[in-house]
């Protein structure tokens, strides 16, 4: 899309501030309010896409605004319009003022992150987790770029991209079929849990797991399988036991590393019951001064 263009008569794109396998994220000004916005658009696609391809991009993505929508937290970007222009399907955010935690973990040069700095972020997510999951809504692409940090200090989950509903009461599992019968990718390959790589039922212990890769990577500097072949990645996560964190960095509370472990067990029956009591167990953790 080209710079300054306005959609709907409104949005007028200042920027391009991200890309994704989505869409294009863009700093815009909303003019009937005076104020900036993030604006994501479906990436146009050329003519070697097939239309049924299409039609599954552009239904994942108006579920995305609907889902996305939906959460009232704190924890959560917020949704401000949705549409459609010209063919491109967009949706109104508001503009974060922040870093995303992979680019916190590129500003340390790939140093960890502080353990008070670990710990708040690691309170923040399981407390918007478990509002997402009694929303029944499971966002099953949980990573290090979809969280950001804004300059206050208060932890977002960003892009509900490919979030489903947990309960399955508004979106069909034939749905879900064919968007995985597409070759769309579901989810991040070092984030993803055993089950979601296995093609098993997914619920809302498979973001535990997700979340427990991201606690180990900003905690030790690199996830817990950190291999480059996609393929082995995902073996790990399926069949192999992760290093222990204390292993690569003694300092860390031995509940801490507890915690962690038991997020990234194979099992879901294994992890935490649920985010609520993930957050629980976060919170005895904290430092005295904080």
């Amino acid at each position: 899309m080209a710079e300054s263009r306005l959609i709907q008569g409104r949005y007028r794109l200042l920027e391009r501030i991200g890309r994704g396998g989505m869409g294009e994220v863009w700093r815009a000004l909303d003019e009937s309010l005076g104020r900036q916005v993030a604006v994501k658009c479906l990436k146009p696609m050329g003519p070697r896409h097939e239309p049924s391809y299409l039609r599954v991009l552009r239904e994942r993505f108006r579920r995305e605004a609907r889902v996305a929508a939906a959460l009232q937290h704190r924890g959560i970007t917020v949704i401000h319009d949705f549409g459609e222009s010209e063919g491109v399907l967009y949706l109104v955010m508001e503009l974060l003022d922040g870093r995303n935690l992979s680019e916190l973990l590129e500003d340390t040069g790939g140093l960890p992150l502080s353990l008070p700095d670990i710990l708040e972020i690691a309170e923040q997510v399981a407390a918007s987790l478990a509002y997402t999951h009694r929303q029944g809504v499971v966002h099953r692409d949980l990573k290090p770029a979809n969280i950001m940090r804004l300059a206050d200090g208060t932890v977002k989950i960003c892009d509900f991209g490919i979030a489903r509903l947990g309960d399955s009461l508004s979106y069909s599992s034939s749905f879900s079929s064919r968007l995985t019968g597409t070759g769309i990718a579901m989810g991040t390959p070092h984030y993803m849990s055993p089950e979601q790589i296995g093609g098993g039922p997914v619920d809302h212990r498979s973001d535990l797991y997700s979340l427990g890769c991201v606690l180990y990577e900003i905690a030790t500097g690199a996830p817990p399988f950190d291999m480059d072949d996609a393929w082995a990645v995902l073996v790990g996560h399926r069949d192999t036991a992760p290093v222990p964190p204390r292993t690569h960095r003694p300092d860390l509370p031995e509940a801490f590393e507890r915690i962690v472990l038991d997020l990234l067990a194979k099992d879901p029956d294994d992890r935490p019951p649920d985010a609520a009591d993930l957050h629980g167990r976060l919170l005895v953790l904290e430092p005295p001064d904080r």
